[in-house]
Order: C-alpha cells, then sequence, then structure tokens
C-alpha cells in the first residue's frame, strides 16, 4: 500500500473499484442471514454504496492507506454501516427516501429552531415530551437538546465529558425515552438535533477506563506520552482554551505514569484519529444515535481533531477529511442525517467547514458576534463590512444564526476586516468586553467575564440575551423608558436572525426574558465557570405570563411569536440569498431578500435615535414607490425618506402582501 498523502484521483479511482470487488463477498458473508431478511433495504444500501464508495476510499486511503491493517479497518468499517442500514427503523427509512427526494429541505422559512438543556427545562425527557405543545406554540421545527449523554457526576463542562455515547444521563431518563422522544417530536414537525462530541471523551469513558487499565489498544484511542519533551514540542504552538482554568493542553495521569492530551479540560482526553480504529469506532457511535432518529448531529469542536507538530493543531486537512468521511457513511447508511459545524475560529477557517460533502449547516458566531458590536457602537459598520465578503455559503448549505448560545460570547471578527472599517481591533474587542460586563460607562449590559486570560487581558463574556441587552439593568432601576428600550433591543436582534438568511436559533428563555441568574456562585462544581450564569432553570411561573402585554414576558414572547409567524409565510426568505444594502446611514442595517421572484427589504435602526433611510434607497427596491411593512403593519411609500423610531426594525414587501396591525409591542 502505497502512503495515502500521496495517492492521486486515478488511483483512488482504480483501486477503489478494485476494493469494492474484493471486499463485497465478505461483506455479503458477514451478514448473510441479515441480507437474507431484507433484500429490498439491501439493494437500497448497495446503491448508496457505490455512488459514495470511491469518495470514501479516497479519503480513508489518504488517511490510513500507510497503515498494515488498512484493509481490515475498511471491511469491518462497511460492515458496521451495512448493519446499521438494515437495523435502521421503517420510520426513518421513510425519512430518508424524502429527505433524498427534496435535498433542500432545511432551506425553507419554515425553519427555526430552539436549543436547551432536558434538565434546566423540563427536568427529564418525559418531562419534555409534555412540553411539545409549548414549542409546537412558539413555532420551532428545529429542537437542539444540550448535551444528554453520560458524563462525570461533577466535572463534565456542561455534559460536554461524555462517558457513553449510548447512554443518557439517568437523572433526566433512557436510551429507550429519547427514541420515543425523537419520535413523537418528528410527529409534531420538529426535528431533533444531537451534539456529537468527537473531539474528546470523558476520562470515564469505557476506552479511557481500559487504557488506565494497561489496556495498549485502548490507549492508542488517546494521545499518552511518557514525559515532558513531546508535550513541551507541540505547546511552542498551542493556544490555551482555558487559561483561567488550567495552563497548558496536557494532563499528567499518575495512574499511567503518562502525560495525556487534554485541549479542553483536564477530565476531557482527546481522541487519536490518527488511528484509524478511533475512527471507525467513532463511526459507529455516529451511525448508533443517527439510528435513534437524530436528524442533525452538532459536530463539537471540529478545529482540534488532528494534531500536528510546529502547528496550532487547529484546522489541519485531515479535519476536514474525517469530517467528510463521516459525510459520506451517513449519506451510504444515515441519509436523512446532517452535520452541523461548531467551530469558534477564525471566520475564513469557520466557513472552510461548510459544503454539501461536509457540514451542510454551520453556526455563524460572526453574525452573532457583530450583532452585539452593532448594539454596542449604535454603528453597522463592521457588521455591513464583515457580512458582504463573509455570509454567501456554497448551494445546499446554510448558516444556523443565533444570538447566543449555552456558551460565551468572543470576539472573532477579522482583524483586517476591522482595521479597513477604521477600527482598532484589540482595543475594539477590550472596549466590547468592557461594555458588556458594565465596565463602560453608561453601558445598558449586566454581563459577566469569562476566561480572562491574566497574560494578554484577553476575555469572552456571559449573560443571558436580557440582561445584555439592558433588562436586567432597567427592571432594577424600575425605569420604564428603558425597559421598553431593552426589549426594542431584543426584537430587533431577532428579527434579524429571523430574516437575514438561514435556520434562526433561539435559546429557550430567551422568549420571555430571562435574566441571569448568579446563584451558580454557590455550587463547587460551576462556581468558576460563568457560563452558567446564562443557563438557568426555566421558571414556568413566569411562562405563565408570556400572554400578559403588561409585563416584559409577554411583550417579548407576543413580539417573537408574531415574527416567526411573519418569517413562515414569506417566500423571500427561502434559502440564504442575502444582498448588503449600502444606505449612507451608519445607524441602520438594510439588506434584500430574494427568492421565486419575490423580494423583501429589510432595515434595523440599532441606535435608540430615530434614523432616516433615504427615499432613493427605497426607489430601487420598490416598483411603484409602494412598500407594505409586513413587521410594522403600515404602508410605506419612496416619495420621502423612510423614519425608523428607536431600534425599529421594517420588513418592506413591494409585492403587496396581507398587512397585519401593528402590535404593542413594537
Amino acid at each position: 500500500m502505497s502512503d495515502g498523502s500521496m495517492v492521486d484521483s486515478e488511483w483512488i479511482r482504480e483501486h477503489a473499484a478494485l476494493s469494492l470487488e474484493r471486499l463485497w463477498p465478505r461483506l455479503e458473508l458477514s451478514l448473510a442471514v441479515e441480507i437474507a431478511a431484507a433484500k429490498q433495504d439491501w439493494r437500497a444500501f448497495e446503491q448508496r454504496l457505490c455512488r459514495e464508495w470511491e469518495r470514501l476510499f479516497g479519503l480513508l486511503v489518504r488517511l490510513y492507506g500507510q497503515h498494515y491493517d488498512f484493509f481490515y479497518h475498511l471491511e469491518q468499517l462497511l460492515i458496521s454501516a451495512a448493519r446499521s442500514w438494515l437495523e435502521r427503523p421503517d420510520w426513518l427509512k421513510e425519512l430518508d427516501a424524502r429527505r433524498e427526494a427534496d435535498p433542500a429541505w432545511f432551506q425553507s422559512q419554515a425553519m427555526v429552531g430552539g436549543v436547551l438543556y432536558v434538565d434546566l427545562f423540563s427536568g427529564t425527557l418525559a418531562g419534555l415530551r409534555e412540553r411539545i405543545p409549548y414549542l409546537k406554540e412558539l413555532g420551532l421545527t428545529y429542537l437542539h437538546l444540550m448535551p444528554l449523554f453520560a458524563s462525570p457526576e461533577r466535572n463534565n463542562d456542561g455534559g460536554y465529558a461524555v462517558s457513553s455515547y449510548r447512554h443518557v444521563n439517568p437523572r433526566i431518563g433512557s436510551m429507550e425515552e429519547l427514541a420515543q422522544l425523537t419520535r413523537e417530536l418528528h410527529d409534531a414537525g420538529i426535528s431533533l438535533v444531537l451534539d456529537f462530541v468527537f473531539n474528546h471523551t470523558s476520562d470515564e469513558h469505557q476506552w479511557a477506563l481500559r487504557a488506565k487499565a494497561g489496556d495498549p489498544r485502548a490507549q492508542r484511542y488517546y494521545y499518552l506520552f511518557p514525559d515532558r519533551s513531546m508535550p513541551d514540542s507541540y505547546e511552542r504552538t498551542l493556544r490555551e482554551i482555558f487559561p483561567a482554568l488550567r495552563r497548558g493542553s496536557f494532563t499528567w495521569n499518575e495512574h499511567m505514569r503518562r502525560w495525556v492530551w487534554t485541549t479542553f479540560n483536564s477530565f476531557q482526553w482527546d481522541l487519536n484519529y490518527s488511528n484509524p480504529a478511533t475512527f471507525r469506532a467513532m463511526a459507529e457511535e455516529l451511525l448508533f444515535l443517527a439510528n435513534i432518529g437524530v436528524e442533525i448531529l452538532r459536530l463539537d469542536a471540529v478545529a482540534f481533531i488532528w494534531k500536528r507538530m510546529g502547528t496550532s493543531c487547529e484546522n489541519q486537512p485531515e479535519a476536514h477529511m474525517i469530517i467528510q468521511a463521516f459525510n459520506a457513511l451517513a449519506r451510504i447508511a444515515a441519509p436523512a442525517l446532517l452535520f452541523k459545524s461548531e467551530a469558534i475560529v477564525h471566520p475564513d477557517d469557520v466557513i472552510s467547514y461548510i459544503s454539501p460533502q461536509e457540514c451542510q449547516l454551520s453556526y455563524n458566531p460572526l453574525l452573532m458576534a457583530l450583532l452585539w458590536e452593532a448594539l454596542a457602537t449604535r454603528e453597522v459598520r463592521l457588521l455591513e463590512h464583515s457580512l458582504r465578503h463573509r455570509f454567501r455559503l456554497p448551494p445546499g448549505c446554510a448558516w444556523v444564526n443565533y444570538l447566543r448560545s449555552h456558551d460565551d460570547i468572543g470576539w472573532t471578527f477579522d482583524d483586517d476586516d476591522a482595521r479597513r472599517a477604521g477600527i482598532d481591533p484589540i482595543g475594539h474587542r477590550r472596549f466590547l468586553n468592557a461594555f458588556y460586563t458594565g465596565r463602560f460607562p453608561g453601558s445598558f449590559a449586566c454581563g459577566v467575564p469569562f476566561q480572562e486570560n491574566p497574560d494578554t487581558g484577553d476575555a469572552r463574556v456571559s449573560g443571558t440575551l436580557a440582561s445584555l441587552a439592558g433588562l436586567e439593568q432597567a427592571l432594577q432601576s424600575g425605569d420604564e423608558r428603558q425597559i421598553d428600550l431593552a426589549i426594542r433591543r431584543i426584537l430587533m436582534l431577532h428579527s434579524i436572525i429571523l430574516s437575514i438568511g438561514g435556520i434562526p436559533l433561539i435559546y429557550l428563555g430567551d422568549e420571555l426574558g430571562t435574566l441571569n441568574d448568579y446563584t451558580y456562585v454557590a455550587d463547587p462544581a460551576k462556581a468558576d465557570d460563568s457560563r452558567w450564569v446564562h443557563r438557568p432553570a426555566t421558571d414556568w411561573q413566569r411562562a405563565e405570563r408570556r400572554h400578559d402585554l403588561s409585563t416584559p414576558e409577554g411583550r417579548i414572547y407576543r413580539g417573537l411569536a408574531r415574527l416567526i409567524r411573519l418569517r413562515k409565510e414569506q417566500p423571500a426568505l427561502y434559502d440564504g440569498d442575502m444582498e448588503i444594502v449600502e444606505s449612507g446611514n451608519p445607524h441602520l442595517f438594510v439588506y434584500v431578500r430574494r427568492h421565486a421572484g419575490r423580494r423583501l427589504l429589510i432595515a434595523a435602526n440599532v441606535s435608540e435615535h430615530p434614523q432616516a433611510l433615504d427615499k432613493h434607497c427605497l426607489r430601487v427596491y420598490g416598483p411603484g414607490y409602494r412598500f407594505i411593512d409586513l413587521a410594522g403593519g403600515r404602508i410605506v411609500t419612496a416619495e420621502a425618506p423612510l423614519w425608523l423610531d428607536t431600534y425599529e426594525f421594517v420588513w418592506l414587501d413591494a409585492a403587496g402582501g396581507s398587512v397585519e396591525p401593528a402590535s404593542s409591542e413594537r
């Protein structure tokens, strides 16, 4: 076998066919009983395998072709994929067929996402099933459940230290209950999203336990070193992820007398993907989750999964190959499954993971960060400049747009983008950290610093959407004007993520204006992680106020629910085609959405002062100079400038849609 890194496409084409010809009889022999009972399903598997085989083989031979036992791992991987397909429930095979017939299903304007922790939202999986009517009432069609698998009792990084991918945390339920929930969500029109934490496992995972016990095969699943020579060489070019918690990327394990690679926390052991057995084992876990009914897997920490001496060990070419190989396997054995990348890295690197052959979906951390930047500065110049060059995606892909998540807010804009906009990137990040932690004079925000680096002064910010947008401070003061401004900010930000292109994602609790919960500091397991300030348990008594327009909960909920309904009615919001409009007003964020002959001109005022949108800007996009503002419920003409009030937004339709009366929450 030649070196996998040196093979060319012609060699791959020839040897892919030869390899499949060699492996096919062994595959049929291994699964003879299962094939005899499901001949039609086997033909479908054969067709998909032939379609994807050359791509899969090429990726794996480049990654692992130099290993002496390459064909053994290849054979076992195919057997696992075939068995997974034959065991796949019939309702999921029906879903596979529908998704293959409509591969752009997730581009629909009907897609609206929510994300939650099961234990904090509903206590258990059974409790979540009872809350499905609430999710439907809000209008969700996509539900991301934060890590719910078995993990260590105390230090578990919010569930991202996984001890078993096949067992649910017993405090919230069982795998059988998860499968039942998945089916009920599907019947309610809601696609389930789960995390696939595949860069590392908990140090309590069975592989780690076997490694500690001296099993050499299990030890090869991880990066273990007998002394500091190799770790020291690697660390010359690595960055520290959690410098306030621990220094360096390696942890000494006294039981094994080895240093373990631990990029994130000492209890999270990085997996060694240079070992083909590791890839195969994780592929089996992935296919197991697909057969539970998961439609989208969020691939956690994609940038870190391949290590190379002398580099940052981030965004290596092999990381992309591994994800693409997982993608090819899914197309063969679970075609309905999509991938969503989580890469909180430079914007150029974020985009590199997004394609139909890799991750069809991706978080949009740049949009999130720059919306908060615009809210602090009351200007959109950095937002406009960055999105003009960094928003468009390959066909067949979509952004997942969010205002906050379980994680902190980091200022991930490109330094050169900032300089081109006349902004000093280092000083600007310091300003934003000061503003959102309430250290800047006149700030409305109540955020908490996260991971302040004592050497560089760098930091990120924790906090709920409402607290960062000013509602916490306003409620403390009792100032009705400030409460109104905070609610306007919250709805304006949601208007943008609901209309800009992609799938909007709402962290559950934000629809009610949930505030920071500072009680986390009393829990020793959480006290040193400020992200727990924005992860409070759902207060269902507050949720009962969502229909009372005299309360902040009612105003925010009604305004958001109305925008969600409006989004679903607009064909122009299908897919992600978005064009930034230069309005000439630095306080207005203006863009156009088009699809199927329909067009919307959308504008948002990011300041507390009224702003004018020039009439000539309107005339370019409104034949007849007449619009209907779908968001505000009024007729707009281009005979004069359009004035947008404090944090006001408009969705201008030139096609003459229906007008809903303006509601009081605007």
